[in-house]
């Protein structure tokens, strides 16, 4: 059974006032000195971010686990600091960023400017294990069209700098700035695949292979494909359901390719639309469907998904928890739509914040939450 990893950025904010704090250093630091297990949690680009890594897991209970008990370390550590951490893909709030104190980091703001120093924004990946770079980019190939499902169903951010976006994840439209980011071609073999990052690298627009951030790539580090396309997700029950249906999708796409199924292939071009669709409405309109490119409602678009990778869904254990968590999500709202119904509840972007902070431990109510359609 393939395993799955996630990582999840989290934002650091005043518990208080809901303001994002530049505290990630102190928060890593009381991390280290507490003992937490090391490489679970990293700094990020900005210092009002933090990132955690979960260990690869064969058990989607047990993947859940993590991710819960990762938030809650997280928190932990943030609190004894005076700050706390919030599942949300950007800042409700008006932020200056401050970026992290790293050589890295520097020469990313002097070559790409006011992008890096704006980019505060908040995503998950999501790791699957591949047996080779043959299989992973065999897989690489054929999901390509339905990455954007699961970009719909993780939207968690409708507001930036103060103000409603219009869109329910403007992270993705934020991340798209970067000059390597968004959907690719097929590659067709694995030699074809290391050439254009080879290749991209040598351009000199990048700063090396860490940098291609394809919507989904080949991982560096880990034998796995890494699925990037995810705003963090304010539960972490969602966070789970993305991770077990790219599992899904990952062995599907294996499947496909040990058949010799060509790819479908709709192009970047109308891939890169189905990605503005997808982030503009979330689950509250429609999607384009990845078979068709044409417009659907979300909840077609999504059981369109899970007839997709039912069969792989199946064989792991995991086609009734994909379903019971689908239809949560478009009963109940992601998180886009919680922050949504917070704001017209409450009036307060502050108030969202402090509220998603709860949410983020799983300390909130869901039912009614967040409204239909």
């Amino acid at each position: 059974m393939r395993t799955v990893g996630v990582e999840e950025e989290l934002l650091l904010v005043d518990p208080e006032s809901g303001e994002p704090r530049a505290m990630s250093a102190a928060v890593l630091a009381r991390a280290a000195r507490d003992g937490a297990e090391q490489d679970v949690f990293e700094k990020e680009l900005h210092e009002q971010m933090l990132e955690f890594a979960t260990h690869p897991q064969s058990s989607m209970e047990s993947l859940h686990a993590e991710i819960v008990r990762c938030r809650e370390e997280a928190a932990g550590h943030a609190g004894e600091i005076g700050c706390a951490v919030a599942a949300l893909a950007t800042s409700p709030l008006p932020v200056s960023p401050s970026i992290g104190v790293n050589r890295r980091y520097r020469w990313m703001e002097e070559q790409y400017g006011i992008a890096t120093r704006e980019q505060l924004v908040m995503g998950c990946h999501v790791h699957v294990s591949v047996e080779s770079d043959e299989e992973g980019v065999g897989v690489l190939d054929r999901l390509r069209p339905w990455l954007t499902v699961l970009a719909a169903l993780s939207t968690n951010s409708p507001f930036w700098q103060g103000k409603e976006t219009g869109y329910s994840s403007y992270r993705s439209r934020v991340w798209q700035r970067w000059p390597s980011a968004g959907p690719a071609e097929p590659f067709g073999s694995a030699e074809r695949y290391h050439r254009r990052v080879a290749d991209m690298v040598a351009t000199g627009v990048i700063l090396d292979e860490k940098m291609v951030y394809f919507d989904a790539r080949l991982s560096q580090q880990y034998p796995t494909v890494e699925i990037r396309v995810s705003d963090v997700c304010l539960h972490a029950e969602t966070a789970g359901l993305i991770a077990t249906l790219a599992r899904g999708l990952v062995e599907t796409a294996a499947r496909e390719w040990r058949a010799g199924r060509e790819p479908v292939d709709p192009g970047v071009s109308l891939l890169r639309l189905a990605a503005w669709q997808a982030a503009r409405s979330g689950l509250t309109g429609e999607l384009l469907h990845p078979e068709t490119t044409r417009r659907m409602p979300a909840e077609a678009v999504v059981r369109g998904l899970l007839d997709h990778t039912a069969e792989a869904l199946e064989a792991t254990g995991d086609l009734e928890r994909a379903r019971e968590g689908c239809a949560r999500l478009l009963r109940d709202g992601n998180g886009a739509q919680v922050q949504r119904a917070l704001l017209e509840r409450t009036g307060s972007l502050r108030d969202v914040v402090t509220e998603c902070v709860r949410h983020t431990q799983g300390v909130a109510g869901r039912t009614g939450s967040a409204p239909r359609g």
